[in-house]
């Protein structure tokens, strides 16, 4: 890596996964516009994510990382975005219950637009077109003027990522979030689920704390943490122009940060050695993330973690694990003894979602529920052989009442997922698989905090 750092000096490296765009000078006034337009996010925001996740780094706390496999302009809707964001905080609360600590709350949320895929193209019958790159980028219906790489996508993105974030912001800090409506987050639909009821019990043990606090004087309306969270957004730093074109100079430290999200991360295909995205990323002031799979030698993955984080600073680095259900006990110990030995302070996060894709015989691609779930436990399991700590989760996942991932208590069957596929990637889980994994996480984490607890004793 060059030691000079500017907001385009990844242009002289190799950036793999970013779309040809045939007119430079469209590609220009696109770019030129977002520059012009405000922060999504501020610097300082961003400084009290890296904060939180120090925290996580250091066992303190938990991160929840989750939304949308890749976010579209057809399904943009409030009513979308409201039932993702209390998906997450009934997640985050069965989380804080069981392992009495604070969850760290990141969605994948207004800019998880863009996708690497597998090929550069995509074949139907007769006619080859450019693969569906994201909504930022084409568009997902298969004609020529749709498949078009369009620069002006960029600013669309924009456009729906700062709806999004008004929207996150009110239900945040507005009241939606307060502690006394934790009744209210459940979906309707959710009372199909077994594990509904448990979150009813929760709430109910909640609502008699709260009920205990307020007689001894300390309520929602006296104590803010109780009305109100802090949610961040996060999504991958894929798209480097776009990222470029919202990096902003901190007025109050002199340092860059990428403004279009609190938290960005780069994916799996993106994080060589000499890689673009890599260049791009080590300038920003932002926390980062970084997918772990199965293609990563330890000694590349400490390249990397010196270039990205040669100050060693605690909250800037989550290491995302996504090995596969059975990859788990095989791969990430090394990881885990060379990052030790070295001192990195990293947050090791688990995405049992990427390594758990197959397809149906109906035809459809899917996540097994119980691959999800082995993948995470196997997680947990290596991280208490090492003597580590298991971070945080990181899922792909929605508020609608989809049917794209199979099993789970709702037991939702390969005939099914015709039902209500609508995912514009990946499969997603639905709100009830997501509450689920929340209390099997939430089993983990209080196992975890048990054995804590007696090696302390």
């Amino acid at each position: 890596m060059t030691k000079a750092w500017t907001p385009d000096s990844w242009s002289g490296f190799e950036a793999r996964h970013l779309p040809i765009y045939e007119d430079e000078a469209e590609l220009k006034r696109a770019t030129d516009t977002l520059a012009s337009y405000p922060p999504l996010v501020f610097a300082g925001e961003a400084r009290a994510l890296k904060a939180d996740l120090a925290d996580v780094a250091q066992g303190h706390a938990f991160l929840l990382q989750g939304g949308d496999c890749a976010e579209s302009f057809a399904e943009f809707h409030p009513n979308n975005i409201r039932d993702t964001f209390r998906v997450l905080l009934q997640m985050a609360v069965v989380m804080t219950f069981a392992g009495k600590r604070p969850v760290v709350k990141v969605g994948r949320m207004a800019g998880q637009f863009a996708k690497p895929r597998s090929a550069p193209t995509e074949t139907q019958g007769a006619v080859t077109l450019p693969s569906y790159l994201g909504d930022n980028i084409n568009g997902i219906e298969f004609d020529p003027a749709t498949r078009r790489n369009d620069p002006e996508r960029m600013v669309r993105a924009y456009s729906q990522a700062a709806a999004t974030l008004n929207l996150l912001r009110a239900f945040a800090g507005g009241g939606y979030a307060n502690l006394r409506q934790v009744h209210q987050w459940t979906l309707d639909f959710m009372g199909r689920s077994p594990w509904a009821d448990r979150f009813s019990d929760i709430a109910d043990r909640i609502g008699e704390s709260l009920d205990f606090m307020e007689a001894c004087g300390v309520s929602p309306e006296t104590l803010p943490q109780l009305r109100g969270t802090s949610f961040y957004t996060s999504h991958e730093a894929l798209l480097l122009p776009y990222e470029q074109a919202l990096t902003r100079r901190d007025s109050l430290t002199g340092d860059w940060y990428d403004t279009s999200a609190h938290m960005v991360w780069i994916g799996d295909r993106t994080r060589f050695p000499g890689s673009a995205h890599i260049e791009y990323a080590r300038g920003i002031g932002n926390p980062l993330g970084m997918k772990c799979g199965p293609s990563l030698a330890p000694d590349d993955l400490l390249r990397l973690l010196d270039v990205l984080n040669p100050a060693r600073e605690a909250g800037r680095i989550t290491l995302i694990a996504r090995f596969g259900h059975d990859k788990v006990e095989d791969g990430l110990p090394a990881l885990l003894r060379a990052v030790a030995r070295e001192g990195h302070p990293v947050v090791w996060s688990c995405d049992p979602m990427h390594g758990n894709v197959v397809k149906s015989d109906s035809g459809y691609k899917t996540r097994p529920f119980d691959r999800i779930l082995r993948e995470a436990r196997s997680f947990f399991e290596v991280h208490r052989a090492e003597g580590t700590h298991p971070g945080g989760i990181h899922i792909e996942m929605t508020g609608q009442d989809v049917t794209e991932c199979v099993g789970g208590a709702v037991a939702i069957t390969d005939e099914a997922l015709g039902d209500r596929y609508h995912t514009h990637c990946d499969p997603r889980l639905n709100a009830a698989q997501s509450l689920e994994l929340a209390f099997l996480i939430a089993e983990m984490l209080n196992s975890e905090a048990s054995v804590g607890r007696r090696d302390a004793a």
